[in-house]
């Protein structure tokens, strides 16, 4: 896969399936990496990292993608750096702070999940696609996930926000896609992540009840969603646009 030299933005870097996306791009694809996430601390041990076995390869920014004149200034910051802008990875994202029917559910979570997991994608597209369409090419992955497929209870904010981003994603893939943009989504099903952590310390009976509902009997790796997101990002899947891959071990099934 022919990827190096690039230039990739990726949100909500510093943790899981952004992390891994990360050293997957800057290690592996050759990819000069641009690091994004409010965690500053875990964005720069990151960066020191890939810069350490790469040099200057990885910039990090501390961007809360709910805001659009940050994300609007982390695009503009990755090409004044780097002079190009090729790949967006949409990974930011945050769950509900407690799950609850939908009556019981608050306002306040309502409004802070919808601003990161749906605004924020949205905001990555708006001011990164005119770079992508000023240099005639772009690739877009946004992570999605299984609950904007299939019914969430206790999780309207989260599915709602997720369900949106895979109807954004089909929809910029068809106004860019004479442009030479490609736009793809990505929904994880269960990932060991420090997301099904929080979900799974809510409920602690959850994590064996999803293992007997899933045919693959586990939790998908970090590692394997990264797999797809790079694979979508490569000149493997040039013919791709608009399509929203489950990775899920069959649980949708």
């Amino acid at each position: 896969m022919e990827t190096s030299n690039r230039v990739c933005v990726i949100t909500g870097a510093a943790h899981g399936i952004g992390a891994a996306t990360a050293r997957l791009m800057s290690l592996h694809g050759m990819m000069n990496v641009v690091l994004s996430d409010r965690d500053k601390e875990g964005a720069d041990s990151l960066m020191n990292h890939l810069n350490t076995i790469r040099p200057k390869s990885s910039i990090a920014f501390t961007t809360d993608v709910s805001d659009s004149k940050q994300v609007s200034q982390l695009m503009k910051a990755a090409f004044d750096r780097f002079g190009r802008l090729d790949i967006l990875i949409n990974n930011a994202g945050i769950s509900q702070s407690k799950v609850a029917k939908t009556a019981d559910s608050s306002l306040e979570d309502w409004d802070k999940v919808i601003a990161v997991n749906q605004s924020g994608v949205y905001y990555g597209m708006k001011y990164a696609i005119p770079y992508m369409l000023e240099q005639g090419h772009g690739t877009v992955v946004n992570v999605a996930s299984l609950a904007g497929l299939v019914a969430a209870p206790n999780n309207v904010a989260y599915a709602a926000s997720k369900a949106a981003v895979i109807n954004m994603t089909k929809t910029v893939a068809l106004e860019y896609g004479k442009k030479n943009i490609r736009v793809n989504a990505v929904c994880p099903g269960y990932t060991d992540t420090n997301h099904f952590d929080q979900l799974h310390e809510s409920k602690p009976e959850l994590k064996e009840r999803l293992l007997r509902a899933t045919p693959m009997k586990r939790l998908a790796k970090v590692d394997e969603i990264a797999d797809t997101i790079y694979w979508l990002c490569s000149d493997q899947t040039t013919f791709i646009t608009g399509q929203t891959l489950t990775i899920d071990g069959g649980i949708s099934l």
